[in-house]
């Protein structure tokens, strides 16, 4: 089940005809996603999933977390270099670096 589309067609404000004309589907099936257990195919929950800029995994409900709208950053080659070493350092140390950068970013 479709289990963030209601409350994410809701916030937008379009009905279910709009919805289904935008991502080329009829509203029946998006009335059968949102009340009656209905699973659309793979490359429907994409078409959602991009229009409402969440994640495919949102809007099934496997996350409860709507901030994965956040754009996916490009890093380069030092960024990630910085990103996969700081994924390998304890939790202490993850908080010292975290305050070296915020002292560095007070000297702005």
């Amino acid at each position: 089940m479709v289990k963030n589309l209601r409350k994410l067609r809701m916030n937008k404000g379009i009905s279910q005809q709009r919805l289904a004309e935008v991502i080329g589907t009829s509203q029946q099936s998006i009335n059968k996603y949102e009340n009656h257990n209905v699973e659309p195919d793979i490359s429907t929950l994409i078409l959602l999933a991009d229009y409402f800029q969440v994640s495919v995994d949102y809007l099934i409900g496997h996350t409860v977390d709507e901030t994965e709208r956040q754009p996916k950053l490009e890093l380069d080659k030092d960024e990630s270099c910085l990103v996969l070493n700081y994924r390998q350092l304890s939790k202490d140390e993850k908080r010292s670096i975290q305050l070296v950068q915020k002292n560095y970013l007070k000297r702005k």
